[in-house]
Parts: structure tokens; sequence; C-alpha cells
């Protein structure tokens, strides 16, 4: 089951429930305002899960006539509401400890809250890497957001863990809500980066250089004599898939036919190339004329 997406998303949201509960528990026993926001923000990665899950079952679903290029998008709007909730997580926590830091409180009973954020780093660490690896295989932008959650969520707790354990050796009570702030600081840009990626791809950002020349690699090698060159080269990203298009040029005297069949070969080379591509050739004649400044795409070959 975890080597589906779904059954991985699953994984996080049984991961994440569980820990709210003991995190929510020991807070309450301690007194401890780190270990408090701790659970705010397994609550939010717990929110994200639920997120991750409905966005990767849905971006599954095939194309139909309301959505023709299908519903990969989903994902990366799955990602991007995952990067919104840490912020704002970030910000009540950046609340709730500088009004404790100001106003003063007690810890008690710091066995049980360091041994509960030991266990919640190793649980963590252990879920987020099953969340990397499924997101590697099936290209998943929730996932990847989901595991990036979790090991913040893991950085924050071993932060907790060491602040709880200079409150038990200084009998610093302040160190607490310090730690606390410095979670936040970590969760912020945690978040930040999330919502960039994400962001990105919403509005079809170009994909990134290396991705870039290896179609261009892919374009060079199927190339024969008949092809002039190509230009208008585009390509985007939605969920897990690439979306290519880009216009061939054909030498005098190619037939229709040919052509056709030549643009099919090219477009095998890149879909070899970048799996999950669809790609779209426009074929036209070397010759053809293009207005000045028509072309704005910085990818193209002699």
């Amino acid at each position: 089951m975890i080597r589906t997406k779904s059954g991985a998303a699953a994984l996080s949201i049984a991961s994440n429930s569980v820990l709210i509960a003991i995190k929510l528990a020991a807070g309450a026993i301690t007194g401890s305002i780190a270990i408090v926001t701790e659970a705010a923000h397994s609550l939010i990665d717990l929110v994200a899960s639920v997120v991750a899950f409905a966005s990767v079952r849905k971006a599954d679903e095939p194309a139909d006539a309301d959505h023709p290029y299908g519903h990969a998008k989903v994902e990366s709007l799955a990602a991007a509401i995952e990067g919104m909730l840490i912020l704002i997580g970030a910000g009540i926590i950046v609340y709730v400890a500088t009004r404790r830091l100001v106003a003063g409180a007690e810890v008690d009973a710091l066995g049980l809250g360091i041994a509960v954020m030991g266990f919640s780093v190793l649980a963590n660490l252990v879920v987020s890497t099953v969340l990397s690896r499924q997101a590697r295989a099936h290209d998943s932008p929730a996932l990847e957001g989901d595991a990036a959650h979790l090991r913040t969520d893991a950085l924050t707790s071993a932060g907790v863990l060491a602040g709880l354990v200079v409150v038990e050796v200084t009998g610093i009570v302040a160190f607490d809500s310090i730690t606390a702030l410095v979670v936040a600081a970590a969760i912020v840009v945690a978040g930040l980066r999330i919502v960039r990626r994400s962001s990105g791809v919403l509005v079809d950002e170009v994909l990134p250089d290396a991705e870039m020349d290896r179609i261009e690699a892919a374009i060079s090698a199927a190339r024969t004599p008949e092809i002039a060159g190509y230009h208008k080269l585009r390509a985007r990203r939605a969920g897990s898939r690439r979306y290519i298009d880009l216009h061939v040029q054909y030498r005098s005297g190619t037939s229709l036919e040919h052509a056709h069949e030549l643009s099919h070969l090219v477009r095998e080379a890149i879909e070899a190339a970048m799996p999950r591509a669809e790609v779209l050739i426009h074929a036209e004649p070397e010759a053809s004329f293009h207005a000045p400044g028509e072309d704005a795409s910085p990818y193209r070959a002699g």
C-alpha cells in the first residue's frame, strides 16, 4: 500500500495523528510552550497530509471534458496550500511564544517532554524518508511538500528537544519560549520554499535548465538531413507531467507525409528523455516567415 502515492499520504496522516495526541498530552503535563507549538506544527502537518492525500487521488484522474489537460496541477495547488498553512502556523507560534516569554511560565516533568520529542524526531525521519522515496518515484509535488513538512517537523522537534535539555540543566525556563521562536523561524523558511516551488508550476514557469538541456539533446539526436532547424521550444510542468511544444522546420521538397513521420520520431526521442511528457510539434517549411519579436524563446537550435 505504501508503494502508492495514496498509501504514502495515508501513512503521513496516521503518523501526524499519533504525534499530535502525544505532544498535546506532553505539553499539558509539562506546561512547555515549545511542546505545545510542536503539537500545533504537527496539526498543520496533518492538514497538509490530508490535502496531499486528496490531491494525489484527484491528480491521477484521467482528463475529461472540463479538464482536457487532466488534473495534474491539483498537486501543485495542494503544495502551495501546504506552504501557506506552514506560514500561518509559524505566525501563531511566534505570537504565543513571545507572549509566554514576556509573561513568564513554569515548566515541569521535563523528562516526559524530552522522551516525547525524541520519539517525534525518530518517527518523522522515518515517515519523511518513505514519502521522499515515493515522491521521487511518482514525481509528486504534493508528496514532496508533505515530506518537506515532516523533515521540518523532525528538525524543529530536535530543536525543542535540545531546548528542553537546556531548561533541565540550567533551570532557565525562558529557553523554552526561545526554542519555540527558533522553531518558528525554521518553519517560515520551509514554508516559503514550498510556496515558491509550487507557485512557479502554477504560473507555467519554464522547466529547469537541466531538463531543457535534455530536451534539446533529444531533439539534436533525432535530427535528420530533412530537418533544417527548430524554434519556439516551450516547456512547462503540471504535477508530474511535462508539456512540451516546438516548431520544426523542414527543408524544401520534404513531403507532408514524411515530415509527419519525422515529427513522430522527434516526439518519441523527447518522450524517451523526459518520461511523463506530452509533446506537440508544429511542422513548417524552412523558409517560413516570422514577424520580428514573434519568437521570444531563449531555446532554439541553429
